[in-house]
Formats: C-alpha cells, structure tokens, sequence
C-alpha cells in the first residue's frame, strides 16, 4: 500500500464519519423541535380550555359590575370564578411582549372592591408570536352569526358577548417548524339572550 492509498482511505473514512455525524446531529435537532413543537400544542391546547371556561362563566363582579372589565386586542379583563369559592374574581389575560400572563385579583372590603394589591400574577405561556394582523382577543356581539366580522377597537365592554383567542405560537421563528395559531371561542353564559 502506497501513501497516497492510505491517505485516500483516510479521506473517506473521515468524510463517512463527518456524513454519519452530521446525520445524527439532524436527527437530533429535528427530534427536539418536534418534540418541542408537540410540547407547546399541547400547552396551547390545554390553555385555551381553561380561558374558555373562565370566560363561558363570566359573571357579574362581587361589586356589582358588568362581566367584561376590559376588552383589549392583547388584554381581557372579566370577572369569573376560577377557583370555585363562590366569589367572582377579576381575571386579567395579558400579552406583554411574547409572554401570556394571568392576572388575578380576589376581592376585598364590605361593599367589595378589586384593588391591584390583591393581585396575584402567573406566567402561562412564552413564545407568543401573535402580530398586529393577528389579536390575541377578538369580540363580537350578541348578533354573531359565526362569519362577522370582530367589533372594532376601541370595544365597549358591554357589547361584547362572545370572545375568540388566537394563540400564534413559536418557540423558535429562525427555525422549522412554522408558527401556528390555535385558535377556539366562547359565549358568555351570563350574557345570552336566546334562552
């Protein structure tokens, strides 16, 4: 064997190994992002079934007001009972950047009142990639006949009857997989008048 057989040999075999590495690299890289990608629908779709039930139980608040507080493109504020004490708590969604957080606020005082001190805030969900064509709250009214279009913003609370969630999820935009939006609506029980 010749030198110059031995060092094409070893130029094979050292590019067989680089193909055979990079190979189990990509495996591992795409393992990870369907596994996360699986992780984070699920997260979603787990999510998405606690605010609707939430907003479906939307009540008047313990001081009197009207279930819908707030109905921002990024925030909703309603009171609900999440916690089934029998008490309505103010419940705040809100998106701040790529973050979904939970804002609740137990009431307090005889007449009752929310006061911001009573506040307890929870970090639901990241990577949030909802843009401005994409809100992460849309309302319409009690006319929704399931092809409206969403009241305009500014929204006056009491005209809202039903809320839609667009949830636009990503944990990586440079990377595969594409973002996905889940999306799910709910009716305010409290709020309907075909009964």
């Amino acid at each position: 064997m010749t030198l110059v057989e031995v060092f094409i040999a070893l130029a094979i075999f050292v590019a067989v190994i680089a193909a055979i590495g990079m190979f189990e690299a990509n495996i591992f890289l795409y393992k990870n992002q369907a596994s996360s990608s699986l992780q984070t629908s699920l997260s979603a779709q787990t999510l998405l079934k606690t605010m609707l039930v939430e907003i479906r139980e939307a009540a008047p608040g313990a001081n009197g007001a009207f279930p819908v507080v707030y109905a921002g493109s990024t925030t909703l504020s309603f009171f609900s009972d999440p916690d089934n004490d029998s008490t309505e708590e103010q419940v705040t969604y809100t998106l701040m950047g790529t973050t979904l957080y939970k804002a609740v606020i137990n009431p307090s005082g005889n007449p009752p009142t929310y006061s911001v001190a009573n506040q307890s805030t929870t970090t639901l969900l990241t990577n949030v990639r909802n843009g401005a064509a994409t809100p992460v709250f849309e309302y319409f009214d009690a006319n929704y006949s399931g092809t409206s279009t969403p009241l305009s913003q500014p929204v006056t609370t009491t005209s809202v009857h039903l809320v839609k969630i667009n949830l636009t999820l990503d944990d990586d935009p440079n990377r595969p997989p594409a973002a996905v939006t889940y999306s799910d609506q709910a009716s305010i029980r409290n709020l309907k008048t075909n009964l």
